[in-house]
């Protein structure tokens, strides 16, 4: 059995749903009456999840920060309207990613190493440059604007077209690392447009988590970018017609 180890910031995710029936007299915001509440992991834990919901070939372990941190959203559970989302655990004082010899010796023995950088401090640009320095085959989704160098140490780059945008003044020439999720129209990479089968989008969360997971995973199998992007694509639309964050 293979190994993946997946790096980065971790978290759980709360969605609690209720039913809107009325406005508050004390203040113009709606009541939920009726509540129910599913837990996930979320973020890098969910780029786990995948990765054991669409493969029983690899085992997996996700090295992540100490800190609990928790997303909750209050949601209608008629129409899944999100009203509100509060966080916790992020105080900006995260103790930072260290390389022991133990986090050393994992990276070396995994075949592949997915790096789910959220930008919460737990991971350093100089962390990511290492990690991938040190791993056989590297798969990187982050939030954070990089440095050409970081991009280069990765086999592949995952970012949406938010992240591309305040990115690409650096980093055009380094195209052919870079895959650019692009929503409900699919992705891109270099000049071709891979479209996606069209569902009903119910809910996003956590989709590109499910986009790294599957396209790392049939990389592995197949070193075909095409077919990676391809299958990447077909989970990320069933997750989106999901509630909450899901696997496929």
């Amino acid at each position: 059995m293979g190994k993946i180890l997946v790096i980065g910031e971790s978290c759980v995710d709360v969605f609690t749903y209720g039913d809107v029936k009325r406005l508050s007299p004390e203040a113009p915001v709606p009541v939920l009456s009726n509540i129910t509440r599913n837990l996930n992991h979320g973020m890098a834990g969910n780029v786990r999840k995948n990765l054991e919901a669409l493969t029983s070939d690899y085992q997996t372990e996700c090295i992540c920060q100490s800190e609990v941190i928790v997303k909750c959203r209050y949601i209608d559970r008629k129409t899944n309207h999100m009203f509100l989302r509060v966080d916790e655990g992020e105080n900006g004082l995260m103790i930072p990613f260290r390389l022991t010899e133990d986090v050393i010796q994992k990276i070396k023995d995994a075949d592949a190493v997915i790096v789910s950088d959220y930008n919460k401090g737990f991971l350093t640009q100089e962390a990511l440059q290492e990690i991938a320095e040190l791993a056989k085959i590297s798969f990187l989704d982050s939030k954070k604007k990089l440095h050409p160098d970081t991009i280069v140490s990765y086999n592949f780059v995952k970012l949406n077209e938010l992240e591309w945008e305040y990115n690409k003044t650096d980093n055009e020439h380094l195209l052919h690392k870079i895959i650019i999720t692009l929503g409900g129209k699919g992705a891109k990479y270099l000049s071709t447009l891979y479209h996606t089968e069209p569902k009903e989008t119910i809910d996003v969360s956590g989709a590109g988590d499910t986009f790294l997971a599957a396209f790392a995973i049939k990389y592995l199998q197949t070193k075909d970018v095409d077919a990676s992007i391809t299958f990447a694509n077909e989970m990320s639309s069933i997750v989106v017609s999901k509630r909450g964050v899901s696997t496929p």
